[in-house]
């Protein structure tokens, strides 16, 4: 299965002054699997060491000496390790969280190896070290699951994930070329984005064995609760992890929770959550400019579950409850649609990049709005509304475009594309005219590149 990522290992690959890399992902979202793929369209040998399986192994990297290392390492696991020919893995490095700092000697003394580490729960360890972390002399690559343009490739649509890539505002789209799409979206999500549950659905064709294996990963993450330290009451970490996905698209109030749970210990569980990159809380920005993390309130944010297709399974959701709605916008009061859209706009910056994502709200007696998602365009704020069916109204962009003076606004729903000037009238002002953007939901990966 194809990842967009790895033309982003690629590079890392071709520069010369590389350093060592850390993936970071939520667990299952294929992070092993990348390297593998990696290291077998670029190196002569790859050698792989997981600390989760192989605890013992950390004692090998014992030393500051990285040559000492690398001939301990030779000898342990009978290989060759030679700088441009070889790549060192290192996953499940948050079980030997020492060898973290290790990395800068790497970098320093050995400059031409090329080292990978990875990790499910590496938040927990790069958040509460004590060591010395090597700033400088590493760097980062975000994974999130697999996005609806990459589902496509998996199942042999590289024709239709070409026509998406190629496509440009003002071309035409016909009809059956868009039914054809609207029918794999809703597909892709009940199957998601996990690569697990991608590849039982490639290969089958049985929307079931995609759903066991959601069930699967559902229940490791459950599974991973004790791991998140000892402080954490992993009875109320199980409450919260079953009322998030219910809760998407609405802000979070705790009473909607655990109303006899007091506030403190479910925001801890929600923090550790987010940690763990299971659920992601986009947060309120003021929407005034660029940065739009510059102007945020923390305490007003919504839930992002990780994936689609693992909120549809958690919600008990089936092939037939998406295909049988008259609009996929419609199921659940939007959560689905509100998740696809999140999660690909999350992960649509670059990969080097924490991935960030906000919305903006209002909330004023008879003059409340509540825009989907705020995307940052070179020096320009775009809101981002996700609309029901082909039609949908456009209160809260307008308040938004009113208030703060936009050049664009993005709409997605689930009609064929379209572009407009519009200008906004509400009570209290009028605004310049903006325009207005309109794209069906599959085109959301091409939403940087259609925006420029």
């Amino acid at each position: 299965m194809k990842r967009d990522v790895l033309k982003d290992l690629d590079g890392w690959f071709d520069r010369e002054n590389h350093k060592p890399l850390i993936i970071r992902g939520a667990r299952q979202v294929g992070k092993t699997w990348l390297v593998r793929m990696f290291a077998e369209s670029r190196f002569d040998n790859l050698v792989e060491i997981n600390f989760d399986l192989n605890p013992e192994k950390s004692a090998l990297f014992a030393s500051r000496d990285v040559e000492q290392i690398i001939r301990l390492l030779e000898v342990d696991l009978d290989a060759d390790i030679l700088p441009g020919k070889t790549l060192l893995f290192l996953d499940e490095i948050q079980s030997a969280p020492e060898v973290i700092p290790l990395l800068r000697y790497f970098y320093e003394k050995m400059p031409a190896l090329h080292v990978i580490a990875a990790g499910s729960l590496l938040e927990f360890v790069l958040t509460e070290h004590t060591f010395s972390m090597p700033v400088g002399r590493i760097e980062y690559l975000f994974m999130g699951p697999m996005s609806f343009s990459e589902f496509l490739a998996a199942n042999g649509k590289e024709k239709l994930r070409g026509f998406l890539a190629d496509y440009q505002l003002g071309d035409p789209l016909p009809q059956s070329i868009h039914e054809t799409l609207l029918g794999l979206l809703k597909v892709y999500c009940i199957v998601g984005g996990m690569p697990a549950a991608v590849k039982a659905y490639a290969q089958s064709g049985d929307l079931r064995l995609a759903s066991r294996e959601q069930r699967s990963i559902l229940q490791t993450y459950r599974d991973d609760f004790s791991k998140y330290g000892n402080r954490m009451n992993t009875r109320l970490l199980g409450t919260v992890f079953t009322a998030i996905p219910r809760l998407v698209g609405q802000k979070i109030k705790y009473v909607n929770i655990d109303r006899n749970e007091r506030a403190k210990p479910l925001a801890d569980c929600i923090e550790m959550l987010e940690m763990a990159r299971v659920i992601y809380g986009v947060v309120h920005s003021a929407g005034n400019g660029i940065p739009l993390g510059a102007e945020t309130n923390t305490k007003d944010r919504k839930p992002l579950f990780l994936d689609v297709g693992l909120l549809c399974c958690a919600l008990g959701l089936k092939a037939t409850d998406l295909h049988q709605a008259e609009s996929l916008i419609l199921v659940n009061s939007g959560a689905v649609a509100e998740q696809f859209a999140g999660q690909h706009l999350l992960y649509s910056g670059e990969s080097y990049a924490d991935p960030e994502l906000y919305y903006w709200n209002r909330e004023q007696r008879s003059s409340s709005a509540e825009v989907d998602y705020l995307l940052a365009h070179g020096a320009q704020v775009v809101p981002v509304e996700i609309k029901a069916g082909k039609v949908g109204s456009l209160k809260s962009l307008h308040v938004f475009a009113a208030e703060k003076g936009i050049a664009r606004g993005v709409r997605f729903n689930t009609d064929i594309p379209s572009r407009c000037m519009v200008s906004s009238a509400v009570a209290f002002k009028q605004s310049e005219p903006f325009e207005l953007i309109s794209l069906p939901l599959y085109l959301i990966g091409e939403t940087n590149r259609l925006l420029g």
